[in-house]
């Protein structure tokens, strides 16, 4: 693993953050759960291509926004065998401590909803507008 990515692992294992990106100088950190950090991210406009990231949790939906972010490295504590091929697809290196099937919902009873909703995707793209019309219904529930 890159110096720079042990870094950021190690930054989120001791600050308790859930996801961590590092470019250059620049660190951003977060403790917001799900896929919500990296959507804010994207929502900045800023560039975080080249960048960093430890994740403790990486389904196919995350890994498809950090395709669109620009990221160039991954360590994820968990991560699903769908997110891996994603970002395989886009070149992006990944680390991790364990791969599941597939990432459990919060209540423990099914596969994440997000994770289910860009099955299938054709491009990260697809799968982020996937993920807002998701996002969006689960809001109503």
């Amino acid at each position: 693993m890159c110096d720079k990515t042990e870094l950021a692992r190690q930054m989120m294992t001791e600050g308790a953050y859930t996801c961590v990106l590092l470019l250059g100088d620049a660190q951003y950190t977060s403790r917001e759960r799900g896929v919500k950090p990296l959507l804010m991210l994207l929502q900045s406009g800023r560039s975080y291509e080249g960048a960093v990231a430890a994740d403790k949790t990486v389904g196919a939906g995350a890994a498809h926004l950090y395709v669109l972010l620009g990221v160039r490295r991954l360590w994820a504590n968990v991560i699903s065998t769908a997110a891996l091929q994603v970002l395989a697809q886009n070149g992006i290196e990944a680390a991790y401590g364990e791969c599941v099937p597939y990432i459990i919902n919060r209540r423990g009873d099914g596969p994440c909803p997000i994770e289910s909703a860009v099955e299938g995707a054709k491009s990260s793209r697809e799968a982020h507008e996937r993920i807002l019309c998701a996002l969006e219904r689960l809001q109503q529930k």
